[in-house]
């Protein structure tokens, strides 16, 4: 996820001090991605050291401070507007590694990782659908970022199908009940 362009995005109408673009961002995004007020700050730092936005004016009398875009930092949001993201670029999945590693680790009994994990999928998925009911039609963002989780978590849930299939198909070492892990 890039908080960065992001805070950029939310910019771009017009200036906002740290607590406005939190706010703003989980409206944005259904809280899905809460954000720490401090994250907000140092990447607003790291974006003013880069050139992307700028102080608007001094701290008012409660000691905040505006932020505004700058020509630089449009640039860099149309540039992350105009570019897709790939699939090799997104963050390691910790899902698929820790069954990558269940599969060679004595002891674990890895169909019962798979369906911890679709239990956990399956709940989240009955919880998106719940949220999603909710969403008013005019919160198309909202609507949007909850869309692309209910389909992930489908996704997980027939990878995980997948995965158990394989279990049952594919011979795979024998796991001992004398050296569970625990």
């Amino acid at each position: 996820m890039s908080i960065k362009h992001g805070l950029l995005a939310l910019l771009a109408p017009g200036p906002k001090y740290g607590y406005q673009l939190k706010a703003e961002f989980e409206a944005a995004t259904g809280a899905a991605w809460p954000l720490n007020i401090g994250q907000v700050y140092s990447t607003l730092q790291r974006l003013e050291k880069g050139g992307q936005v700028e102080a608007d004016g001094e701290p008012d009398d409660d000691g905040r401070v505006v932020y505004a875009i700058t020509p630089t930092g449009r640039q860099e949001l149309a540039d992350w507007f105009g570019t897709p993201i790939a699939q090799e670029s997104r963050p390691r999945d910790e899902l698929a590694i820790k069954l990558a590693m269940a599969v060679g680790t004595p002891g674990v009994d890895v169909r019962q990782v798979v369906q911890t994990q679709r239990r956990q999928a399956m709940s989240s998925l009955q919880s998106l659908t719940r949220l999603k009911a909710g969403i008013p039609d005019d919160d198309l963002a909202r609507a949007m970022v909850v869309d692309s989780m209910v389909f992930l978590a489908e996704a997980e849930v027939s990878w995980l199908d997948r995965c158990e299939a394989r279990l049952r198909t594919t011979p795979h070492p024998a796991t001992s009940p004398k050296e569970t892990v625990q």
